[in-house]
């Protein structure tokens, strides 16, 4: 039987990086057509809606007002998350929210209820367990064939810190820092391969930047329900990268630019600075990458084996020696997000559902509480 395609009508909220990524991947998705975009930047906002015709709203209200969506991405700021979920799914608009999913375990737990309530659709993404390597590293898992697995490690250093910021962006309280906004992505690479609940959280943050201060590293150690143990480290302040250990491809499977310097931006204004990341919005994210995505490097331990990245694929390390498995670059992991969003919206089961993203919203908060006290934090509903 041919497969029925959707008629989603989306909504983009939010026009900053992450929503420039997700522009080719719609165009070329049969389920979803861009039908509105809303942004409080009105020459933002305009350019969007001139390059695709279609209305542009300065508020989600009037664009829910007016009907044109029956489904929305939500790519605004985090602490806004909470509020605009709540609203269009009221309003009975499937949604897809990107990550982080809100500031507090409360507030994505109220979100993942209400869609639950409504019968709609609540997807998290973009988030790198959607890279078609660490999908191929979870189905391997998932298969039995190494046995089961004992310790994931992944770490990734960036120049995170360094680059152009909303003041938000910095700051833990609305969501912001490499615990939130950068481990969020980890601790979703973690859970998918140990694919158990986590059971306790023991981390490690660090702020060593007096010139601009924000969780800018840390080190957090999962310990998952089966026994498994995952430890997620990040450095954002530039000087190592850790595309040196993964042939040099970057994040989103390009082939890492030339080694620079990062530049200090404590003197910038916060104008300037907004100004500079609206700027490197439209080409943050690209598409159509000639390697396969590396969020750092991921390690994973089973009981019979050991998996990798590599360029283009995965290394299997076994007694029997090294099997390369090469993956295809027919879907960038944001065409992975949007079938899943499609699935969701079929009403069929997703990994990424508003549960989902409010267990890694708990870990998140759980790292920040254990890294204050210093002692572990048990997490008994993860």
């Amino acid at each position: 039987m041919s497969r029925r395609y959707l008629m989603v009508l989306l909504g983009i909220v939010g026009l900053g990086a992450a929503a420039h990524a997700f522009l080719e991947p719609l165009k070329r998705h049969p389920d979803f057509v861009i039908a509105a975009v809303c942004d409080s930047n009105a020459v933002v906002r305009d350019e969007f809606a001139a390059t695709f015709g279609v209305p542009g709203y300065g508020c989600l209200s009037d664009m829910l007002a007016d009907g044109v969506c029956n489904a929305v991405y939500i790519g605004t700021p985090t602490d806004l998350h909470h509020a605009q979920v709540l609203e269009a799914l009221c309003a009975g608009l499937h949604v897809l929210v990107e990550k982080p999913m809100a500031i507090t375990v409360e507030e994505s737990r109220d979100m993942s209820r209400k869609a639950k309530e409504n019968g709609l659709a609540l997807v998290v993404g973009h988030s790198h367990s959607h890279d078609l390597p660490i999908r191929k590293m979870r189905e391997i898992i998932l298969s039995g064939r190494l046995g089961a697995v004992r310790m994931v490690n992944t770490m990734c250093y960036t120049d995170w810190v360094r680059r152009p910021r909303r003041a938000d962006e910095l700051k833990p309280e609305l969501g912001g820092g490499i615990t939130y906004r950068q481990g969020a992505h980890q601790f979703d690479i973690l859970c998918s391969l140990c694919h158990e609940p986590v059971v306790e959280v023991s981390a490690n943050v660090f702020d060593w930047d007096s010139e601009r201060s924000t969780i800018g590293a840390h080190v957090v150690r999962l310990l998952f329900k089966n026994g498994a143990v995952g430890t997620a480290i990040y450095n954002g302040y530039g000087n190592f990268l850790s595309s040196e250990l993964t042939g040099e491809v970057g994040e989103w499977g390009f082939v890492a630019a030339k080694r620079e310097k990062p530049s200090p931006l404590s003197g910038a204004s916060e104008e300037e600075e907004l100004r500079k990341k609206q700027i490197r919005s439209k080409n943050a994210i690209a598409n159509d990458a000639p390697h396969q995505p590396h969020f750092g490097l991921t390690i994973v331990s089973c009981e019979r084996g050991d998996i990798r990245q590599s360029p283009d694929g995965l290394l299997i390390y076994t007694d029997g020696g090294q099997e390369e498995v090469l993956l295809s670059r027919d879907k960038s992991p944001r065409d992975l997000v949007l079938d899943e969003f499609s699935q969701a919206i079929r009403q069929e089961a997703v990994l990424h559902d508003g549960q989902w993203g409010a267990a890694i919203i708990e870990i998140c908060s759980a790292a920040l509480t254990s890294s204050q006290t210093g002692k572990p934090v048990r997490i008994p509903h993860c």
